[in-house]
């Protein structure tokens, strides 16, 4: 939502304090103010500078642009020191703190239901309501009651309603002061009011905050709470997530063939154009019992590609290996069900879905019923959520802890996976550093709502991780290795988090994957109690179905988006060329094969 003249605001409390930053911030940006407090005085006082500042803006409105209405809210006993039955005490600061709000709230959104125009409603709460405040604890109650209250009305936005809740600590207003000042100290001093300010209009602006809650300290700064870690203990899949009914049925042929094409690693080598060749098989009919056939439709390039053609991912000596070939090759992709086996019953033929298993470059693939991940539909961005998407999403939250209000770095963050780290990162309330090599890489990235892009092509990334960002980085989401993996190291902060997803700049070169020391590594983790953990994605596979569901819902809803390389590889004969142009350094997005090309057409005509 865009803060713009003309539009109107109701700020409760606004005659001192933080209301009364509130009023004069929204009133600088040509914002009408309604101001409503117990003091008459200090009320009609901000009205006027309100006025004084809308003029800037509005000229013969022929009505203010500032009112002023009275209401109660009185100072009161401390909850141990209350010798009454509370009914004006802290009854009286239950109904004042928590019942208001509640019933203002319910107000706020009865007038914009009737008047057909969606808003925004902050609701002030506390740090106070998101852990104990032993000194007074009815304050605490009731903060906590606000802070439970907002969250719980994100349904809202279905409407175009948005509610959130503001939660900072001691602010130096004259509540405030009322704290003693060695407590004040350990708190690390009042948080500035211009920082409540801009979480305010954080909340008020990013469309994608419903039932959020933005805590503001000076010793954390601004984080949404809770994180995505704390988040995932409570949630569940929904009931339209979990059995999402697929409405989308392909146009299938009636008729399926007696044999189809597939590639297969048939020589050990990180060279994937030498170690593969494209072979014709015989299709087994009927499917066998627990399995399902798939047409693919588009498969996904993935760096780790050569490390499978030359057999890195399997143990053993090469004599050994050697006995395994020849393999199927490819790790995703996307397609249509084309038929099903006996005891198959949740499965429909015609229905997308998706693979994870080995052998996703091929036209056809039969797997057992319980590796298909049901998908809304077959398109290159579902491709994209797979391995790329499902590596950002549960390293981030699993490996990398992530949390808000947070410094993020993610290498090559213009690639496949890097795209969906530096978004999650963003949603969760993180500043995002992004590396990449090039203009049009930096845009994409920009595009995506990254805060600190480094094209290294243009600027030293060591030097800007130096200057501008002298305490380090929070947590480092890895791909690159080599000079790149040191470079991030060194940048890391005390109790810094380094993710190591990949290391593709080691994965080409004339003998293929080396390993590579790291002199001083546990050195430098033990000065700062950092910690550097490895991510494989097969080793989480429990999560798969929970985490493609979260990005389909994030992507449908808009809040997620998935770039697609623009380089277009049609047919099983262009995988080599797709393999080879992503290790190039030249793709931007995810890398995608498109196996089926006759559908993409069928699709386009629909």
């Amino acid at each position: 939502m865009e803060l713009k003249p003309g539009l109107s605001a109701l700020v409760t409390g606004g005659a001192s304090g933080i209301g009364k930053a509130l009023c004069l911030a929204l009133a600088a940006k040509g914002i009408f103010v309604t101001i409503v407090d117990f003091s008459e005085e200090k009320g009609k006082e901000v009205a006027s500078l309100v006025e004084i500042e809308n003029s800037k803006f509005h000229q013969n409105l022929g009505f203010p642009s500032a009112i002023f209405v009275k209401c109660d809210v009185t100072s009161l006993t401390l909850f141990w020191k209350d010798q009454t039955d509370g009914t004006k005490t802290w009854k009286h600061t239950i109904n004042v703190n928590l019942v208001a709000v509640i019933d203002c709230t319910r107000l706020a959104i009865k007038s914009m239901q009737a008047l057909q125009k969606p808003g925004v409603i902050i609701n002030m709460g506390s740090s106070a309501g998101l852990y104990p405040m032993y000194i007074d604890p009815i304050y605490s109650a009731t903060k906590g009651g606000v802070v439970m209250f907002t969250r719980s009305l994100a349904p809202y936005r279905r409407q175009g309603i948005r509610v959130n809740v503001l939660c900072p600590e001691f602010v130096q207003t004259e509540m405030g002061e009322k704290a003693g000042a060695k407590y004040i100290t350990l708190l690390g001093g009042y948080v500035q009011m211009e920082n409540v300010v801009k979480g305010a209009f954080d909340l008020i602006m990013d469309e994608s905050r419903a039932g959020s809650c933005l805590w503001i300290t000076n010793r954390r700064g601004m984080e949404y709470w809770p994180g995505p870690a704390e988040e995932a203990k409570y949630l569940v899949l929904s009931s339209s997530s979990s059995r999402r009914k697929i409405s989308f049925r392909a146009p299938l042929g009636a008729q399926l063939p007696q044999s189809f094409e597939k590639v297969v690693v048939h020589k050990l080598t990180h060279n994937f154009r030498d170690a593969t060749h494209i072979v014709r098989t015989p299709l087994k009919l009927p499917i066998e019992s627990g399995h399902v056939l798939l047409k693919i439709i588009y498969a996904g390039v993935n760096a780790s590609d050569v490390n499978f053609s030359s057999g890195r991912y399997f143990l053993g000596n090469k004599k050994d290996l050697s006995s395994l070939l020849p393999f199927d090759a490819g790790f995703e992709a996307v397609g249509i069900i084309a038929a099903v086996g006996d005891s198959v019953s949740n499965l429909e033929v015609g229905t997308p879905a998706a693979i994870m298993v080995y052998g996703g470059y091929a036209e056809f693939m039969t797997v057992p019923s319980k590796h298909i991940l049901p998908i809304g539909r077959p398109d290159p961005e579902v491709v994209a959520m797979l391995t790329s998407g499902l590596t950002a999403s549960i390293a981030l939250e699993k490996v990398g802890q992530m949390e808000s209000g947070q410094v993020v770095l993610v290498t090559a963050a213009a690639g496949g996976t890097g795209q969906f780290a530096v978004q999650l990162a963003k949603l969760a309330g993180n500043k995002v550093v992004a590396t990449c090599g090039g203009k049009e890489k930096a845009r994409l990235l920009k595009d995506l709502g990254v805060d600190r892009v480094i094209d290294y092509k243009t600027e030293d990334i060591k030097t800007v991780l130096k200057n501008e960002f002298p305490k380090g980085v929070d947590i480092v989401y890895e791909s690159v290795g080599g000079d790149m993996f040191d470079m991030c190291l060194n940048a890391l902060a005390i109790h810094g988090r380094l993710i190591v997803i990949g290391m593709i700049s080691q994965y080409q070169g004339e003998h293929g994957w080396k390993p590579k020391n790291y002199p001083g590594l546990v050195e430098k983790l033990l000065t700062k109690s950092q910690s550097v953990a490895g991510f494989f994605l097969p080793q989480y596979s429990y999560l798969w179905k929970e985490h493609l569901a979260r990005q389909f819902d994030l992507y449908s809803s808009g809040k997620l988006k998935v770039a697609i390389d623009p380089k277009r590889f049609l047919g099983l004969h262009s995988v080599p060329d797709a393999v080879e142009h992503l290790h190039s350094g030249r793709s931007s997005g995810k890398v995608v094969v498109c196996i089926d090309s006759t559908f993409e057409q069928q699709m386009a005509k629909l």
